[in-house]
């Protein structure tokens, strides 16, 4: 075993403190990176951070290094977790409140013709997929909707939602290099 994180996980499903002191030193910095993307706010993805390691701690034994790397288990319980914050917020609020939230993320000029080629891009990339799976793709990555969801609102099985989402993000990256 390569993995020095799957090691890691394997000594905290025996409640070995040093390798959980270890795994945070080793995966936090990357997992507050991911929180921070997901919940827009650092103080947010601190909170989360503690939580996702609390959930390490209590469900070490749960990991399987034959079905994946350590690290992706780990920004899988932190992508799961941020995506059940983000759906517990309350909605945004109307009127005079609302302008408070407000915060200025304008772009100069030259970011703007950047992001607009870039965008472009994306978007022709994602002409480039059939229009259900790249419904799918848009609603995984971009709404947060879980597996599960997109199975019933394009009405197949879960196993083929997820051949879809992996498709389609092969087909997006391809794309996306040329």
């Amino acid at each position: 075993m390569e993995d020095p994180a799957a090691r890691l996980l394997i000594r905290i499903a025996a409640q070995d403190r040093a390798a959980f002191r270890d795994l945070y030193a080793l995966t936090s910095s990357k997992l507050l990176g991911v929180l921070i993307r997901m919940l827009g706010q650092r103080a947010d993805a601190e909170d989360a951070l503690q939580e996702v390691f609390t959930r390490v701690w209590l469900r070490a034994a749960k990991y399987d290094p034959d079905r994946g790397s350590a690290l992706g288990w780990l920004v899988t319980l932190s992508r799961n977790l941020a995506i059940d914050r983000l759906r517990a917020r309350p909605p945004l609020a109307e009127g005079d409140e609302a302008l408070t939230q407000i915060v200025d993320t304008a772009l100069r000029a030259d970011q703007r013709l950047v992001a607009k080629g870039e965008a472009r891009r994306i978007q022709d990339c994602f002409d480039t997929l059939d229009s259900d799976r790249s419904l799918a793709v848009k609603g995984a990555y971009l709404d947060g909707l879980s597996y599960e969801d997109l199975a019933l609102r394009f009405n197949v099985p879960l196993n083929t939602m997820r051949t879809w989402l992996r498709r389609g993000l092969i087909s997006l990256r391809e794309c996306m290099d040329q």
